[in-house]
């Protein structure tokens, strides 16, 4: 098991930014892939980012890419979310999940995710 505690969330400006953090628990951290989904009321949990088990690999969507950065530290157990420019559209409650490495294939979508935390809300305002 793998427990995952998000933190970092609140209300912004639009323009402005904010780091989302996730400390892991558990089994060995470095042996996980870690991602960020997101999801705003009435809509489907979406991906917004991961980075592979070793942090040499970064994906982002695309309405995110450029403006966010997700990055982990092993020794601390935690993966960040490191959002600037944000929008109005990017408030959500965001959530950081987990992935065994080698798990899967495409780590996109929510099912291939086995560990998720309660979620931070995020509110940015125009």
């Amino acid at each position: 098991q793998v427990q995952l505690v998000e933190s970092g969330g609140g209300l912004v400006q639009a323009g402005g930014s904010l780091r989302l953090s996730c400390a892991a628990s558990g089994r060995t951290f470095s042996a996980y892939g870690m991602g960020w989904f997101r999801q705003a009321p009435g809509k489907e949990r979406e991906f917004v980012a991961r980075i592979t088990s070793s942090g040499g690999y970064t994906y982002y969507a695309d309405s995110v890419k450029g403006r966010f950065t997700i990055s982990r530290d092993n020794a601390k157990n935690t993966v960040y979310l490191q959002m600037n420019s944000l929008k109005p559209e990017d408030t959500s409650v965001y959530f950081c999940a987990a992935y065994p490495a080698g798990s899967g294939s495409y780590y996109r979508t929510t099912s291939e995710y086995p560990y998720w935390g309660q979620g931070t809300q995020v509110t940015v305002s125009s």
